[in-house]
């Protein structure tokens, strides 16, 4: 199971949001597609990636100031998978690209710098059990 490839189960209908737009629009984006993350894209090409958790708690601290776009806040060195990788592969890098001892729970899934799709780590969860 570990070694089937990430392309196998991706998620393709990736939604997405572009860094012209307000933070508070990217959040509800988030919320209405009941998402944790949303990878930030220009021509298919990835930029960035928000998450759920990071801007919802800085919405609720109230650090954004009214008009702060996605490109101020977006996470920039986005930890990606390739298609062809297997889930071990996913699995190892979503434990091992934080330094503490936390988890990313989203890949996104990039060919040619072109975002392609997701893995979650809910899509690897349901493939092995």
């Amino acid at each position: 199971m570990l070694n089937k490839k990430v392309k196998e189960i991706m998620t393709t209908d990736v939604i997405t949001t572009t860094s012209d737009i307000d933070v508070v629009y990217a959040f509800e984006k988030l919320m209405e597609y009941k998402i944790s993350s949303l990878p930030v894209v220009e021509d298919d090409i990835l930029l960035g990636i928000i998450t759920a958790t990071d801007v919802g708690h800085n919405l609720i601290l109230d650090k954004y100031e009214l008009g702060t776009s996605v490109a101020e806040i977006m996470i920039k060195s986005v930890v990606t998978i390739s298609p062809d990788d297997t889930l071990e592969t996913a699995i190892k890098a979503m434990k091992d690209s934080i330094p503490s001892s936390g988890i990313i729970n989203q890949l996104p899934v990039v060919e040619d710098g072109k975002l392609i799709g997701i893995i979650s780590d809910g899509d690897i969860i349901q493939e092995l059990f």
